[in-house]
């Protein structure tokens, strides 16, 4: 028997100055010292301390008014940790797939926190294009790829988000209240599949679909994007089953097992989960 205690190899500081990260990820307006100290609950003079590391290693900037943001060494890890998700990997070969056929704008995207962050982006080959970079974030609320990933959730989960998101009306096409959008994510489970219809940006639509991971959990998703003038609604319309084929085959490659049956499927969409008798989880 080893008597020898067990390591521990927690290490405070580090600890405390990873965690202090992870509020400015969820914080895109910067934070202040101040902020940073309430809501870590550490003392000021500690939080400065962190804080001037932080710039000095790259991982933070501090603005003229005293205002913390994240640095270019987040972004530079960022990049690099976006480079090697699996999830990009196996979906390259269905975004180029669905780039050639629609030649529109493919994006793919995965939840982080209150946002949708993209982490893939085909460009159209038409000289009108859509302006968007990858690593860049967008509300859950008013994007096809984000009411998606909102519709899907667990009903718990979902009871606690919708109140944290900042629901407001960025075009006069977006939904500005709770309610309107409870009523927008019906729409998306009933249907299968989400649209902006210029609800994020004027003079720009899109359709989004689901990605289930191996539990069944919807985590990302990907969208075509283009132009009104080149997306009518009857032509979005017309994409939708194209791109959750897309969808459930990059599904397929993450491990998903669909429902062994159409009727399996509708009630996968009316209520988020499925039979126990057809071996299926929850999403």
């Amino acid at each position: 028997m080893n008597g020898r205690p067990k390591r521990n190899y927690d290490i405070t500081a580090l600890q405390r100055g990873l965690q202090l990260l992870h509020l400015f990820s969820e914080s895109p307006r910067g934070l202040t010292a101040k902020q940073v100290a309430a809501l870590s609950r550490l003392p000021v003079s500690t939080v400065h301390r962190f804080l001037a590391n932080l710039i000095t290693a790259g991982f933070l900037n501090r603005d003229g008014e005293g205002t913390h943001h994240l640095g270019i060494a987040c972004f530079s890890i960022g990049q690099a940790a976006v480079g090697q998700l699996d999830i990009r990997r196996l979906s390259l070969p269905y975004l180029q797939e669905l780039n050639q056929q629609t030649r529109e704008t493919i994006h793919l995207t995965v939840r982080h926190g209150l946002s949708a962050v993209y982490v893939e982006k085909l460009d159209s080959p038409e000289q009108l294009r859509i302006h968007s970079r990858i690593g860049a974030s967008v509300p859950l609320h008013c994007t096809a790829v984000g009411k998606v990933m909102l519709a899907y959730m667990p009903e718990d989960e979902q009871e606690r988000v919708l109140p944290e998101l900042d629901v407001k009306r960025l075009t006069p096409n977006s939904v500005g209240n709770l309610q309107e959008l409870k009523a927008e994510l019906f729409r998306v489970r009933k249907n299968g599949y989400a649209c902006d219809l210029e609800e994020h940006e004027l003079h720009i639509r899109c359709v989004a679909a689901p990605i289930y991971d191996h539990t069944g959990s919807v985590q990302s998703s990907l969208s075509i994007t283009a132009p009104t003038l080149r997306m009518p609604v009857t032509r979005l319309r017309r994409l939708a089953p194209l791109i959750q084929e897309a969808g459930l085959k990059i599904s397929a490659e993450l491990g998903y097992q669909p429902p062994a049956s159409p009727s399996a499927w509708r009630a996968l969409n009316r209520n988020g989960k499925t039979d126990a008798r057809l071996g299926k989880v929850a999403v």
